[in-house]
Order: C-alpha cells, then structure tokens, then sequence
C-alpha cells in the first residue's frame, strides 16, 4: 500500500501541535528525550526519523516482552519504556509536536485470531502532507520504518479479512483507548481486551 492509497481526515496542521492530559508536551521525561534528540538533528526530517526510530527500538512493545506494566501518558511511556501500540504512539505524538511538528493520531482495525483489533499509529506533518509512521516495534515478520513516500507500517489492510485504514487523523488519543488502558492499571495489561473497532467518530 503506499502512501496515496490513505486518504487522511484532518483539521488544520496547528490543531495538532497542542499537549492534554495524555500527550504530555512537558512531562519531564519526554522534554529530555526532545532535547536529546534536537541536538543531534535541527532539521524537522531528521528529527521525526530519529524521534520515530527511538520510540519504535527504545520502547519496547508489551506484548513483544510480556510485560504486564500498564503504560497510557506520554510520560509514562517515556519512563517505564514499555507499552502497547496506543502508548508508543502517545509518546511519540509527544516528542514531535513539543519539537514543533504537528503529529495526530491514527487507527486501524486489523485481523486478530477469529475477530479484530484496533490498532494505533500516529501521522506527521511534514513536506505539505500527513505521512502516517508506525512506531509500535519490529519482530520477526514486522519491519516498520519511517517513510514519507510510501509508506512502510507494521501491517498494511487487506480489506479481504475486515480490515480498515480509518482515514481520521485524530488531535486526541479516542476514548475507547484512553478507558482500555485506564481501566487495565489495577490489572495487567496482557489480560485486558482491547478495543476492536473505532466507532464513529469526527477528528478533533
């Protein structure tokens, strides 16, 4: 699939440069890994592939380790250095727009044994268009890299088994992730069931 092939639903690139609640812009330990990474590259291309390459090899996916820590803030994420798709993709929202690249939020439903998954990755603003990127981590058969050409994810649909690129680009994690993962932090997080599909929603 490449990168015309998603047509994205988006607001107004400075919609998107915002922090809240979850993607934390001035959480200590995301501002450290901004200043980190701003050093070594002042260009706004090479800082979003050096931001994406560290969330996707520095963070690692919990599934990947079984870990059951439950990671949901950008902050979170950026300490524990653990976390599903949804949290990896918070953090990495976190590091580009504190370093003024505006990132939004994006899903897909995927297969997953007999039923469906919601997954998260995030699009960036870069070169006049949204280039989606997904950070959620490499294994044996998942090579995801950054990319504004075409595109390079974990795992393009195959719209055969009920799978859908959701064309939203959201300014704000989607409710049903925020619960997931809220609700999961007496629990571990390999035990919880995750979100299967994005209901409707408008980006905001």
């Amino acid at each position: 699939m490449t990168q015309q092939s998603w047509v994205p639903e988006a607001q107004n690139p400075q919609a998107y440069l915002d922090g809240d609640s979850i993607i934390q812009l001035d959480d200590d330990a995301v501002t450290a890994i901004v200043r980190d990474l701003r050093r070594n590259a002042p260009d706004d291309v090479d800082f979003a592939r050096a931001a994406f390459d560290w969330v996707r090899d520095e963070v690692d996916h919990s599934y990947d380790i079984q870990d059951p820590r439950v990671t949901l803030t950008a902050g979170e994420v950026a300490r524990e250095r653990v976390g599903l798709c949804y949290a990896k993709s918070h953090l990495l929202t976190a590091i580009l727009r504190s370093g003024g690249i505006p990132t939004g939020l994006c899903y897909q439903k995927l297969a997953d044994n007999d039923g469906h998954v919601l997954h998260g990755l995030v699009a960036v603003y870069l070169e006049g268009g949204w280039h989606r990127q997904d950070p959620r981590g490499n294994k044996e058969g998942v090579t995801a890299e950054f990319s504004l050409t075409e595109e390079r994810l974990a795992w393009p649909v195959d719209p055969t088994l009920g799978e859908i690129d959701y064309p939203q680009v959201f300014v704000s994690p989607v409710p049903s992730v925020v619960k997931t993962l809220g609700e999961a932090k007496q629990e571990s997080i390999l035990d919880v069931t995750l979100p299967t599909s994005l209901e409707d929603q408008s980006i905001r």
